[in-house]
């Protein structure tokens, strides 16, 4: 009995046991298998991130090393992807990049006087690409000061392009998330002139209401009124730009409302080697999109900045060379300011407030440049009074360091400089006479201000400006000649 008894509590043993040892093995057996499952997630959570990362990086080359070509007597059937079969339209090819999604595309464009789809006067870029003008006609050489690739609009484009800048870039080039640039545009050897879409006063000296100097001017002074004035920049950005910009080698003349002027989100801005040529407004204004002021940056460097007018011919603002905006960091260097008709560099716009320490970390360095009679070298807000403070070159190392760091190697153009020389010298000298004359006439005792008096309306009386020269329009064929004007300075000759 005592042996079953033992036996008994053995196996009573042996079973608990067993009963203990399995559910162990089962808990570990769960924990186990729910380790594999989370590894296996977090393996295929990788393997998505990698595969989602692999097809950003194929996207954003997805263009790299396809070139279009783009010719005045290519064809519009032509797929443009060969110099062989040139395609004859800028905007189709700038469709098909974007059709097709290729970031990176270089479209190479021959000589001839590009308008855009169906002579609209303008193109509109969708992606990060290169246009690269001043190709001959088989694709073998580029020389864009003799093989000129050129968009001058006239006024048969008035009714096509409104408000869009003669290159226009859409919002896709923006990216409201973006910390780094998306990619890079380029805009190089492209020569643009809006003076035959401007409407003029006639080219008549001898009727001192046209502002126009002399018999050697091309045209009369600029007009809005009468008939109106399609104000658009040569350069615009339809937003902001989440990318790398570079603009060279390229003219922008005749500009009625801003030759460059746009904004960036994020990316190095850089502006070398081109001549800007009577641009009213401003020749240059790029703002900074960044909220802390940190994301972009500006190189203008060897630029030629010539003529830049007023708003208007009353001459009371703008006609800016340079004008530097908030939240955004630059360096101008080696340019040459001629003649410009407000400032040649404009400091004016700043943050206060709650934003004052986003501008205490703004940069703006102005060193090496050439300036030649301008209104103002440089412009900056008031000191106390309500006019504008301005600053002649000579005075820039005078500044406090902490608006200008750096401004080093500024100077004055000497007269019989050789960039002087090069100037359109009737034009020139129409600038250096300038005059501005105003007129009024007012009295009380007229039939209508009695009339106005005794009905209780305000009396009038009227006011005449007359100036002397005022916008005109520059010669296309004389502003190439400023290229290479002055070695080390402004634009120099465009090597092939």
């Amino acid at each position: 009995m005592k042996k079953f008894s033992f036996q008994l509590t053995a196996l009573l043993v042996c079973m608990l046991f067993t009963v203990q040892m399995n559910a162990q093995f089962g808990g570990n057996l769960h924990r186990i298998a729910g380790a594999i499952e989370q590894a296996s997630k977090k393996n295929e959570i990788e393997k998505e991130k990698k595969a989602a990362e692999q097809k950003a990086a194929q996207e954003a080359v997805k263009g790299e090393g396809i070139v279009y070509y783009v010719s005045a007597a290519g064809s519009a059937r032509a797929d443009g992807l060969s110099p062989e079969k040139p395609k004859k339209d800028l905007q189709a090819v700038l469709n098909a990049i974007r059709d097709n999604g290729q970031n990176g595309a270089v479209v190479r464009i021959a000589e001839g006087n590009y308008l855009g789809y169906m002579n609209s006067g303008y193109v509109e870029i969708y992606n990060f690409v290169t246009l690269e003008g001043g190709w001959n006609a088989d694709f073998t050489v580029r020389d864009p000061l003799k093989y000129i690739t050129k968009m001058e609009p006239t006024q048969d484009q008035l009714g096509s392009n409104g408000s869009k800048g003669v290159i226009h870039t859409n919002r896709a080039l923006d990216d409201v998330m973006a910390k780094k640039p998306k990619g890079t545009l380029v805009i190089d050897g492209i020569f643009i002139n809006l003076g035959f879409e401007n409407h003029y006063m006639p080219a008549d000296p001898s009727d001192p209401r046209n502002g126009c100097p002399s018999k050697a001017f091309e045209t009369g002074r600029i007009v809005d009124a009468t008939p109106p004035q399609v104000h658009h920049q040569i350069f615009h950005s339809d937003g902001w730009i989440a990318g790398n910009v570079i603009i060279r080698n390229c003219v922008f003349a005749n500009g009625v409302y801003f030759a460059l002027q746009f904004g960036s989100r994020c990316g190095e801005v850089e502006i070398y080697n081109n001549v800007f040529i009577s641009n009213r407004y401003g020749a240059c204004r790029i703002d900074g999109g960044d909220k802390n002021g940190e994301a972009s940056h500006v190189s203008f460097h060897h630029n030629t900045v010539a003529f830049s007018w007023c708003r208007d011919k009353e001459m009371g603002d703008m006609g800016y060379g340079y004008e530097c905006m908030t939240k955004i960091n630059c360096d101008l260097h080696h340019n040459i300011f001629a003649c410009n008709n407000y400032a040649a560099i404009a400091r004016t716009h700043v943050l206060s407030g709650p934003d004052k320490p986003i501008e205490a970390k703004r940069v703006t360095n102005i060193y090496d440049n050439a300036f030649f009679m301008n209104a103002a070298d440089l412009q900056l807000p008031p000191t106390g009074g309500g006019k504008w403070t301005n600053v002649k070159v000579e005075q820039f190392e005078d500044l406090d360091e902490s608006i200008i760091p750096k401004v080093e190697g500024n100077f004055e153009l000497k007269e019989g400089d050789p960039f002087i020389k090069a100037l359109d010298q009737d034009y020139l000298k129409g600038f250096a006479t300038l005059k501005v004359v105003s007129s009024s006439s007012f009295n009380p005792n007229s039939a209508a201000n009695q009339f106005r008096s005794a009905m209780g309306m305000n009396m009038q009386g009227s006011e005449t400006i007359r100036v002397s020269m005022y916008g005109n329009r520059y010669n296309f064929d004389k502003a190439l000649k400023l290229f290479g004007a002055k070695s080390g300075y402004g634009a120099q000759r465009i090597e092939n």
